[in-house]
């Protein structure tokens, strides 16, 4: 238990301390700027100080920190991944979610409940079974579980044969967990700032300062604002659904497509669903948060837009395979709904490392598996920009992979994309 939580809870008084320093005008250059106050921006910041030193950094947001997709996505964390590249990159994520709380002396509701992903039909076992074989190499707790064992499991599913898809099996990945979105980006960005990070919010970046060099790649020098135009050593892009579009300010094209993704959180209830569930031929997840709301979502939306708009086509199929799934929830009523914006590429796997531009780097294309990876992604980021080199368990995420075509391919494990 994080030591100021127990401090809150056998104070009399409970005052609320300022967590951010008040705002400030922005200097004239830094050592690294972050473009993106989200999950992974934070985290990045948190760990160049913690970890190497490294303060003269400034993390520029358009909105307020945690306000874009790490505000907006549904606290999954996992590893039970299909490439060795992935299941290797999240586990590390797991690993240090695991102690978070106590890093930050604060409380990110972390709870593990294991990660049930149904398999409806012999191809989805055989694929559970390939992805449990590939988790279990690298030592992380999968396993195949057949429908008399996960009905003793997770009794609450209904296991009726007389429905479009019958239940068979499903992927039970032990370590599977949730935690608090916004308390994670909070608690980066609180320990970033207390260590000298500077943190502008309501700071919208409008372009580049690159120059161009005979004979080697152009190189970034500094960053436009909207207030005004700052020096910088090295930039960092983590912007996630605008990734596309802040790349294209830079001078280069990334494979990334934004499609929104809903979600939406019914009306609290009685603890009864202790599993995270999935369903890949349903398109639906759901699990229950400390507050007893359900939180349910599926998969992307069919188009492309920059937008984080909510709509009825979706709640209607999500409910419609929630009932399946959980008969005796038709009665309950919704509380909530909203999106994120994703961006997805080809082969579902993230877009990490160096660019076409010199000291400009990238942490993109997570679609919606981004918040799993927040600590991961902020530890090898800071190592990267500390040292100069990309660190070997982000490689192979490199955008070069796509000139040179060694795809890394995670669709088969982001299951309804998440």
């Amino acid at each position: 238990m994080p030591f100021g939580l127990l401090k809150f809870g056998l104070s009399k008084g409970h005052p609320v301390p300022r967590v951010l320093p008040p705002a400030t005008d922005l200097k004239d250059s830094y050592d690294i700027v972050i473009v993106g106050g989200g999950g992974h921006g934070l985290a990045t910041a948190y760990y160049l100080a913690r970890d190497h030193g490294i303060t003269n950094v400034a993390v520029l947001d358009k909105g307020y920190i945690g306000g874009g997709n790490t505000g907006r996505n549904t606290t999954i964390i996992r590893s039970n991944y299909l490439t060795p590249e992935g299941v290797k990159f999240y586990d590390e994520s797991v690993n240090l979610y695991q102690d978070l709380a106590n890093d930050f002396d604060m409380n990110l509701m972390y709870s593990k409940r294991g990660h049930y992903t149904l398999a409806h039909t012999d191809s989805a076992l055989r694929t559970m079974r390939w992805r449990a074989e590939v988790n279990k190499h690298f030592g992380i707790n999968s396993e195949l579980m057949l429908r008399d064992e996960l009905q003793k499991m997770v009794p609450q599913l209904n296991y009726s044969e007389d429905v479009r898809y019958p239940i068979l099996g499903a992927l039970y990945h032990e370590p599977g967990a949730i935690a608090r979105h916004d308390a994670v980006a909070w608690g980066y960005g609180v320990g970033a700032a207390k260590r000298g990070v500077e943190i502008h919010q309501n700071t919208e970046v409008t372009g580049f300062d690159i120059t161009p060099a005979n004979g080697a790649p152009p190189k970034i020098t500094g960053v436009k604002t909207t207030r005004g135009t700052i020096k910088a050593g090295k930039v960092l892009q983590a912007v996630a659904g605008m990734s596309g579009e802040v790349a294209k300010m830079a001078g280069f094209k990334l494979p990334i497509k934004t499609v929104p993704l809903q979600a939406c959180v019914s009306q609290p209830l009685k603890p009864f669903l202790d599993a995270i569930v999935v369903s890949g031929s349903l398109h639906v997840y759901v699990s229950q948060s400390a507050r007893g709301e359900l939180v349910m979502g599926g998969s992307t939306d069919p188009y492309g837009v920059y937008q984080t708009r909510s709509t009825l086509d979706f709640k209607e199929g999500l409910m419609m395979h929630m009932l399946e799934l959980l008969p005796f929830i038709g009665e309950v009523k919704l509380l909530r709904q909203w999106a994120g914006m994703t961006d997805m590429t080809p082969d579902f796997a993230p877009i990490m490392g160096e660019t076409p531009i010199d000291n400009y780097y990238i942490d993109a294309g997570w679609g919606t598996w981004g918040f799993k990876a927040t600590p991961v992604c902020g530890k090898r980021n800071a190592e990267m920009l500390a040292t100069g080199r990309v660190p070997d368990m982000i490689a192979p995420f490199a955008l070069q992979r796509y000139h040179d075509f060694k795809l890394v391919g995670e669709k088969g494990a982001a299951s309804v994309g998440h």
